[in-house]
């Protein structure tokens, strides 16, 4: 608990010095050209394209993730939470998860994990009377997370706004913290969370290998990285139908529902220049992570990566 006081600390004191577009976007350098979507830009420049893709996107963000994916979308990402498979306790950072999806998704886990526990506890207390075990449910009901905490950490103002709305409507309060923060410069201590999670979200960090060691430093020892993510489809005639649907059918979607082609013509390009799923193995294992593999779901539409910091 008094790790996640010194982030909201120091998370408090980043947002105060954050006018517009987070300093630590602004602070990287330059670089050399890199991709946006299927322009070549420098990397300063992909890194304010992006803040503003999201800047636009973010309100309509979860009604065009519905019409992109028919909704599957959701249970791609009930599939991560379940094979993270937290326990009370659990303190989780979610990057680039700005509307909560995630963190939701965790809270809920948690909560029916701890829900089971006391169950199995008031069983093995049948020779107490009806008072004494309504006093120990509620006391112990209370603590419904078991100090389990999330963290939801964004690059965006506009993604955050949108995820703590979100929280509030849907009365997310305990055990959530939100965050302005970068991927590839997290300002978070070493070694001071139990699971990372990023659900797409990395396609769209220009130093992928910069957000990879970042995740690395900020685990503690045992500590396991999850990145959900779109990715490369195997089959030769799915993969044709599957371009087909992402670049006549996604961008035409945005404008009508968002009001934004361009915006949703540069999520699928993004989607077109991410690595493959053995590439991106790769690259998490460079960047120090044991016991790396990898789901395929949908035909490898999308995968979820996992590694652990040993």
């Amino acid at each position: 608990m008094a790790a996640v006081r010194l982030c909201r600390c120091r998370c408090r004191a980043l947002l105060s010095r954050v006018p517009g577009a987070p300093r630590a976007l602004r602070g990287l350098a330059a670089g050399p050209e890199v991709h946006f979507g299927f322009q070549s830009v420098t990397e300063e420049d992909r890194r304010e394209k992006i803040y503003q893709v999201f800047e636009s996107v973010a309100k309509k963000y979860d009604v065009m993730n519905d019409s992109m994916t028919l909704g599957i979308h959701r249970v791609w990402k009930d599939i991560l939470v379940h094979k993270m498979n937290p326990s009370p306790g659990t303190l989780l950072l979610d990057v680039a998860g700005g509307t909560g999806d995630i963190a939701f998704r965790f809270i809920n886990y948690v909560r029916a994990v701890r829900e089971r526990q006391l169950q199995r506890k008031l069983k093995h207390h049948q020779n107490l009377s009806w008072q004494e075990i309504f006093e120990n449910y509620q006391e112990d009901k209370s603590d419904s997370l078991g100090d389990s905490q999330v963290v939801v950490c964004d690059i965006n103002r506009e993604m955050l706004k949108v995820g703590k709305q979100k929280a509030q409507h849907l009365g997310y309060s305990k055990g959530l913290s939100w965050v302005l923060g970068n991927a590839e410069e997290l300002p978070f201590d070493d070694d001071m969370f139990d699971v990372y999670t990023i659900a797409f979200g990395i396609r769209n960090v220009t130093r992928i290998d910069l957000a990879l060691e970042e995740a690395y430093r900020v685990l503690k020892p045992g500590g396991r990285f999850l990145c959900l993510e779109f990715s490369h489809v195997s089959n030769p005639l799915l993969s044709r139908l599957y371009d087909l649907y992402s670049f006549q059918v996604i961008p035409v979607l945005g404008e009508v529902i968002a009001g934004d082609w361009k915006s949703y013509q540069y999520l699928v390009e993004s989607i077109r220049r991410f690595p493959p799923q053995e590439e991106l193995k790769a690259m998490i294992e460079d960047a120090g992570f044991f016991k790396v593999d990898y789901e395929n779901l949908n035909f490898g539409i999308v995968a979820i990566h996992s590694g652990f910091k040993l």
